[in-house]
């Protein structure tokens, strides 16, 4: 008990010596700070979003903004005064008031001293890292509808563990070894994905082997997906996409005869209207006339330009006779088919085939964008 009372007031003579008297601009629990508040100039737009989105008036955000900027130079301090007996902080109302919490009654003092709210708990923030460590370690064995979500709550001081399954969710706690009474589960539906951008020319891959290249994102209805040349997949083949994450499954296929094929994507990807390795915004799809220049991006050799040498082109292929192409002087190589033709901001098509390479040039022919948008009811994504 003697060690304690002296690790008690070392702390407290810490945040003493750190000189943590307020400098919050507003009331800190039932203490009067006499503090003028700091003047802020805030971007008229953020104002009106946090009014909106936050429900606040001028004024409050206007004070929260200056407060939470003086709570995030005070917490820190506090948490290093405190040390093991810190147990989290976090900005409370309107006007985001800073909230300290400790494990020790005989620190809450200070702690307002200080200029900040104290909350007493029973558990120190270490102590929940730990068990969060534990539950980490449990989780890459549990079924996978155990927990979707788990954290540390610093306002419940608790580890909140969010699953579909609250029996799954106790089991895992149990697995882990984490003091039960440590832990709150929640029911909850939620689903987190990691999300990726669909871009034309990045690069994809058939489940049944191969790479080709993103044409142009699009959408049927509220589908997202993306444009591709037929030859890379029949109807049904999965695809990954550049990091191999599971990306979606062709829709429709038309090759030969034609080389266009539409992929619709899952969840995880969010169609943008980019193409790799430009600025530039898709902002339509008009045909551009022979003659014009023209670039093409794939995964493959990255961008190639050349010009627009004849449109309604045949060619025939090993497999059959393509018609409705347009023939460049754009090289491409294997694994840039199915990748975007643009001209200025217009998309123009997807990588069809050709002949030679990138080092010493070649005639490549690409599917038109527009009649795979009509004969599959697509619609372009543009900014």
């Amino acid at each position: 008990m003697l060690h304690r009372r002296r690790a008690l007031t070392g702390a407290a003579a810490a945040i003493a010596a750190l000189g943590l008297i307020s400098t919050l601009p507003v009331t800190a629990g039932a203490q009067e700070l006499p503090q003028a508040k700091p003047s802020v100039e805030m971007p008229a737009g953020m104002l009106k979003a946090m009014e909106r989105d936050l429900g606040l008036t001028p004024a409050e955000a206007k004070a929260r903004v200056v407060n939470e900027a003086e709570a995030s130079k005070l917490a820190p301090k506090l948490e290093k005064a405190l040390g093991s007996d810190f147990s989290g902080a976090w900005v409370s109302g309107a006007t985001a008031e800073l909230v300290v919490a400790t494990s020790d009654r005989d620190q809450a003092a200070a702690i307002e001293k200080a200029g900040a709210t104290a909350k007493v708990v029973e558990h120190s923030l270490g102590e929940l890292n730990a068990g969060m460590k534990k539950l980490d370690k449990a989780a890459q064995g549990a079924a996978k509808d155990a927990a979707s979500v788990w954290y540390v709550d610093a306002k419940s001081n608790s580890i909140v563990v969010r699953s579909a399954d609250p029996a799954e969710a106790r089991q895992l706690v149990a697995d882990s070894g984490v003091d039960a009474g440590a832990v709150r589960v929640e029911k909850s539906e939620e689903a987190p994905r990691p999300l990726y951008d669909v871009v034309g020319g990045d690069a994809y891959y058939m489940g049944s082997g191969g790479r080709c290249s993103v044409g142009f994102a699009v959408r049927r209805g509220s589908t997202p997906g993306f444009a591709t040349a037929g030859h890379c997949g029949r109807v049904g083949t999965s695809t990954y996409g550049y990091n191999r994450a599971s990306q979606g499954t062709f829709q429709a296929s038309y090759f030969p005869g034609r080389d266009m094929a539409w992929v619709a994507v899952n969840s995880s990807w969010n169609p943008t209207p980019y193409v790799r390795g430009s600025s530039y915004r898709v902002a339509g799809s008009r045909q551009a006339p022979v003659g014009s220049s023209i670039c093409r991006s794939g995964s493959t050799t990255g961008w190639h330009c050349g010009t627009v040498q004849q449109h309604n082109t045949s060619v025939r292929y090993p497999e059959g006779t393509i018609s409705g192409v347009t023939r460049t002087s754009v090289c491409a190589e294997p694994g840039d088919s199915g990748g975007a033709y643009i001209s200025g901001s217009q998309a123009q098509g997807v990588t069809s085939g050709g002949s030679g390479n990138c080092r010493t040039g070649g005639t490549t022919y690409y599917q038109p964008i527009n009649p795979i948008l009509s004969s599959y009811g697509l619609t372009l994504v543009t900014g």
